[in-house]
């Protein structure tokens, strides 16, 4: 234990606050990842969201009570004492205001979803954890799953298209994607790798379909639920087979990248890509006020801020599918069952 990482917590209003504790403080338990272990946690919370409100306390009560953690009431004390940071807050409005004081702490990060409530805000974060040489990384745990990884790794060569439908339900003061969108389409960016140049959207109350153009001519298809039947799958056409996901998983894999991560300060997932994955979202948001119209990941981003480094390509060119291998399909990504 003497040679475990000691992890802080920020956010203490959401389920991961309770099952990540569950998996890095209890050696009993069957999903019980070595190496890190929570001792510091602030509550945070937000009163004018109902998710976080009401079962803030519960959350809070379990991870001291049963895990040992000591709880604290700032986001600076959180980060003493500690040798990285897990924030976990359940929305995205005060993640710019906790990510100056984790930067300025100078501790490594993982950001839960969402990142931020707004893309400005992303690009803010990062350009701020990049100037201070703070390691940072975010990311959804679909892109561990099992199913997913046996669908983004099918065949050697780049999907032509794919099709990922999962949950979207709305979170106030976020875009509509951003809180619970991010995890179909992040299966869908782990299919299909990076390269999407624009998107359009159609939305209906019942679900929302979003079409990227990836260059090379490649597409990916979003299909975002808001009522109805809730399920996740993502559907990936090849050049010699279609491949269907049958498999989900849970926290565990992405929890073990992020504990690998506390120790290297090597992200699994770049930034680059991250903020492709959001401007993907925020171009779809753009496009929904729009009536539909084709929205460029390339203008959101540059709205945002985001350095010239950081853009994603204009769509001018079209490339070759052979040209625009991902790096991230062809061999960025673990095989299903890695440990």
């Amino acid at each position: 234990m003497a040679d475990d990482l000691r992890i802080g917590i920020i956010g203490l209003d959401t389920s991961h606050s309770e099952q990540f504790t569950l998996r890095l403080n209890d050696p009993a338990n069957p999903n019980h990842i070595p190496g890190a272990r929570v001792v510091a946690a602030f509550p945070g919370g937000s009163p004018d969201i109902e998710e976080s409100k009401t079962r803030i306390e519960g959350f809070t009560a379990t991870v001291r009570d049963k895990f040992g953690v000591r709880i604290v009431g700032t986001v600076a004390e959180a980060c003493k004492d500690v040798d990285a940071v897990l924030l976990l807050s359940l929305e995205g409005r005060p993640r710019l205001g906790q990510m100056k004081e984790i930067i300025a702490a100078g501790k490594p990060v993982f950001m839960d979803k969402p990142v931020a409530a707004s893309l400005k805000d992303v690009v803010e974060i990062y350009k701020l954890a990049g100037a201070a040489q703070v390691p940072v990384f975010s990311a959804s745990a679909v892109r561990w799953y099992p199913g997913v990884l046996e669908v983004a790794n099918a065949e050697q060569t780049p999907a032509r298209s794919a099709i990922s439908y999962g949950p979207a339900h709305v979170l106030p003061h976020h875009p509509d994607l951003f809180f619970y969108g991010i995890h179909p389409t992040e299966a869908l960016f782990t299919v299909m790798g990076t390269g999407c140049v624009s998107v359009a959207r159609t939305t209906t109350a019942s679900a929302s379909v979003v079409t990227g153009l990836w260059a090379g001519g490649r597409m990916g298809t979003l299909e975002a639920i808001h009522e109805g039947a809730m399920g996740y799958k993502v559907i990936r056409f090849g050049d010699k087979q279609i491949t269907e996901q049958k498999t989900d998983g849970d926290y565990t894999p992405m929890l073990r990248e992020i504990v690998k991560f506390f120790q290297t300060k090597q992200p699994p997932v770049s930034p680059k890509q991250t903020l492709e994955i959001y401007a993907f979202m925020a171009a779809a948001e753009e496009s929904k006020l729009r009536d539909g119209a084709r929205v460029t990941l390339r203008e959101v981003m540059e709205k945002a801020g985001a350095p010239e480094a950081w853009l994603p390509e204009d769509g001018k060119d079209k490339p070759k599918v052979e040209e625009e291998v991902p790096k991230s399909v062809e061999k960025g990504l673990p095989k299903p069952g890695a440990s």
